[in-house]
């Protein structure tokens, strides 16, 4: 593949995760559990690298998913935490960047100070960044962009209200992947990912593998993008 048509930014969709561990006869908070261990990311980041994309974000809770019961909750947050350790022995070693997008207001304070820590120690890298994003939905982070322009009393435009998003400093998303067969955005960035394309894949996110990532950027590689033109 040329690196022109590497997509910078991957997002991913984990959709699944409770089909995969009902398929199974296990509870449905095991298939987080196997989805989210450290050693199942880090296959796919080393892949990402290898492919010369820069950046990956992961969406792991939605702001609609506190709907879900506190156990479940409970163990996705605790997952977070154990694996976020895990992550940060990396990060050093591989100069992984790691960022936080989603309210900080509602998750669990222990969560809360191990995301800020591992966001300090860890913004001084930039050759691969990892985004996670927690307690986020896309209506949600306008709401909050708009009110915080309302607030400064300003005028926006689209490149100042970008900023004022959760993802201001981040580049858009080129391809956005979708696990479990589903095939609609859940609310997933209306306004940075306009222009992004899809790919969709059957599988449940436990299954997913390097090479179902390397699938998905070698389709899109193969996409023309014409924004319009």
């Amino acid at each position: 593949m040329e690196s022109k048509k590497i997509p910078a930014h991957v997002f991913i969709i984990p959709d699944g995760n409770r089909r995969w561990a009902s398929e199974k006869g296990l509870v449905k908070s095991m298939g987080h559990v196997r989805a989210g261990r450290y050693e199942n990311m880090e296959s796919l980041f080393k892949e990402a690298q290898r492919l010369g994309v820069k950046y990956v974000s992961i969406w792991g809770f939605s702001c609609e998913n506190w709907k879900r019961s506190v156990n479940e909750r409970k163990v996705i947050f605790d997952l977070v935490a154990s694996e976020l350790e895990k992550f940060r022995k990396q990060a050093g070693k591989n100069k992984m960047k790691f960022k936080h997008i989603g309210r900080k207001d509602r998750l669990p304070r222990e969560l809360v100070e191990g995301l800020n820590e591992l966001e300090e120690e860890t913004k001084q890298y930039d050759s691969f960044n990892v985004q996670l994003f927690l307690d986020y939905g896309g209506r949600d982070e306008i709401l909050r962009a708009v009110n915080e322009a309302i607030k400064e009393g300003k005028e926006v435009d689209e490149k100042s209200f970008s900023q004022l998003l959760d993802t201001g400093d981040l580049p858009d998303p080129d391809l956005i992947i979708r696990t479990s067969g589903e095939r609609r955005t859940s609310g997933l960035m209306p306004w940075q990912a306009g222009y992004a394309e899809w790919c969709f894949v059957e599988k449940n996110f436990p299954d997913f593998t390097k090479k179902d990532l390397r699938k998905c950027v070698e389709d899109y590689a193969r996409r023309k993008r014409r924004f319009g033109k």
